[in-house]
């Protein structure tokens, strides 16, 4: 089965609450984002989006420019029944993040559990390229070296902070803030996040 198939399966079949990564309200993400005081007409790109409702909660607060990228056609098509009338002012993108060529370059890029399931090297590097050359801020959520070692069924990386300096940081990044977050799934089992928000010049 390809990836694309895979979560095609995914969410397709299972409710939010027969998957791990649900959150009501996504309250780390948020708290990072904030931080940023992102004008209203900024162009910010959730990545991975999933059925994640922090796209509920750029939309509330008045966000005009907002991009949400999947590989799952019926991911996006779940949110946009959940959403109604306000899914037709954002950007919806079906795409594996691997193939994704950004046409414009984005004030924030929000990863909330997509960055683990890259495990080769050579994927790994293309996406710190590629955020590097079209964000100027960045959020990311990523299993921790204490959370799960698969999910889906499938292989992810595990980070800390030191792994994650190592990726990024150069002399063009500044690294804002690093945080270690329990979450805790739908089922009651609980999974270590490592959250991290950069900078680039």
């Amino acid at each position: 089965m390809t990836t694309k198939a895979h979560w095609e399966k995914i969410y397709k079949e299972k409710s939010s609450q027969e998957v791990s990564w649900t959150q009501n309200i996504p309250s780390t993400s948020i708290d990072f984002f904030k931080n940023f005081k992102i004008d209203k007409n900024a162009p910010i790109i959730d990545v991975g989006g999933g059925e994640s409702k922090f796209v509920d909660y750029l939309i509330s607060e008045g966000f005009k420019d907002i991009s949400v990228l999947d590989i799952s056609e019926n991911a996006i098509n779940n949110v946009k029944e959940r959403i109604g009338k306000k899914s037709e002012n954002v950007n919806w993108i079906v795409c594996d993040i691997n193939q994704f060529k950004p046409k414009k370059k984005y004030v924030l890029w929000h990863d909330r559990a997509v960055f683990h399931f890259l495990t080769s090297e050579n994927d790994i590097k293309n996406y710190v390229k590629k955020v590097k050359e079209y964000s100027e801020n960045f959020v990311v959520g990523a299993f921790s070296t204490l959370g799960p070692k698969k999910c889906s069924g499938l292989n992810v990386s595990q980070y800390d902070e030191i792994t994650f300096r190592k990726l990024f940081e150069d002399k063009n990044t500044l690294i804002n803030k690093v945080e270690y977050v329990n979450h805790t799934t739908p089922f009651e089992t609980t999974q270590n996040f490592i959250f991290c928000s950069m900078s680039f010049k």
